[in-house]
């Protein structure tokens, strides 16, 4: 496979594209993350999702130090080119560094973000004191 097909993708100046990553069977929103033309082109070469951590200014496999590996289902760019969807297996069912099946977990209550979602699993269990 040749990779003209970054091409059509609207990547911003910093050369990322924002991508959800979505449960391939519930539809449910499990996170947001960024991804430039390597962690894209990786992650259709080794069937998982591979971000651009911003923070780190690295690659990062997801799963890599919690072993919450996203194994990906399908890619899809939305009508503008400047948006990805990535349809995963959310193995292990937690996508978020708090414990949670989701990284969207909280919902504005009177005026409140309230946490609506229950800690599948203590953070310093998954990461061992690594952090996140």
């Amino acid at each position: 496979m040749n990779d003209n097909w970054l091409d059509e993708i609207k990547w911003t100046t910093d050369g990322l594209v924002p991508a959800i990553a979505q449960d391939h069977r519930s539809g449910r929103v499990l996170m947001m993350a960024w991804m430039n033309a390597e962690s894209l082109r990786l992650s259709v070469a080794e069937g998982r999702a591979i971000y651009w951590s911003r923070s780190r200014q690295k690659l990062w496999r997801k799963g890599e130090e919690s072993g919450h590996i996203q194994k990906l289902h399908d890619i899809q760019l939305d009508c503008d080119g400047d948006a990805i969807v990535l349809l995963v297996e959310q193995l292990g069912g937690i996508a978020c560094h708090t414990g949670r099946q989701s990284c969207f977990y909280r919902s504005l209550q009177d005026g409140q973000w309230q946490a609506v979602e229950q800690v599948l699993k203590d953070p310093t269990d998954i990461y061992q004191g690594t952090g996140a």
